[in-house]
């Protein structure tokens, strides 16, 4: 009944702020798409923050390595709530960034109109749209702004660390020589798990940071080991971690 009650107050604060923060976010929609963009992704961080006050979520980022915010890079995470992208928000703060999302979420009124403005929208079972993804991503990279993948492409359900991953973040990486950087987050599945909406509840949620992989001097035939060498690096973070789904 708590978790019940605090998520429809949660989805008032969140939308509540959406409307306050609508008029900013309808101003970036004028400008061009670099810079819309890069203010759009400004306001939705002072969202998220405003959000995680209001929710009683402390949020904390942990650095295993050193971490260059002047840096681009090929951001990776692991994929289990709908927490993760607020989430997203609150990692990444000094670095332009564009996120590849799922283009079903731009069917939801008002917000999927932000989402589709800050987002590349991948459709996964469209083969022609999936390459046209790639290169908006590659095009971003070329301007001097990261990207944010999670190679899971969806929501992991199997109680294991990770489930499989798809090639295209490792791919990218190798094309553009970008390094790669993984990002876990740890504890969006106990504050909002994908079984149901109304689960959200107060408490931490941490990011770690793992240390980053070059990609310098590898070609598309090293994709399969790359993608191995970040699965195993982020399956081992999560396990040292306690993530509390596996089983």
């Amino acid at each position: 009944m708590f978790r019940l009650i605090f998520s429809i107050y949660g989805f008032l604060i969140f939308l509540v702020l959406m409307f306050l923060l609508l008029p900013l976010f309808i101003y970036s929609f004028l400008l061009n798409e670099i810079k819309g963009g890069n203010v759009l992704y400004k306001i939705s961080r002072f969202w998220a923050d405003a959000f995680f006050f209001a929710t009683g979520i402390t949020y904390k980022n942990i650095y295993e390595e050193k971490h260059d915010t002047n840096k681009q890079y090929i951001f990776v995470s692991n994929h289990i709530s709908y927490l993760d992208i607020p989430m997203m928000m609150k990692a990444i703060r000094r670095q332009h960034v564009r996120i590849l999302g799922k283009a079903e979420m731009t069917k939801v009124p008002i917000f999927g109109t932000i989402y589709k403005k800050g987002a590349v929208l991948v459709d996964r079972e469209n083969p022609g749209k999936r390459s046209q993804s790639i290169k908006s991503l590659i095009y971003f990279l070329h301007k001097k702004i990261s990207v944010f993948i999670c190679p899971e492409g969806t929501f992991n359900m199997t109680h294991k660390p990770l489930k499989n991953f798809y090639d295209g973040a490792f791919k990218i990486a190798i094309q553009t020589q970008m390094p790669i950087k993984p990002i876990l987050f740890l504890d969006t599945y106990d504050r909002l798990n994908y079984k149901s909406i109304f689960s959200l509840n107060p408490g931490k949620c941490r990011s770690v940071y793992l240390s980053e992989t070059s990609t310098s001097g590898l070609t598309i035939n090293d994709v399969p080991m790359l993608k191995e060498k970040i699965f195993r690096q982020m399956e081992d973070g999560l396990k040292r971690y306690n993530a509390s789904w596996i089983k």
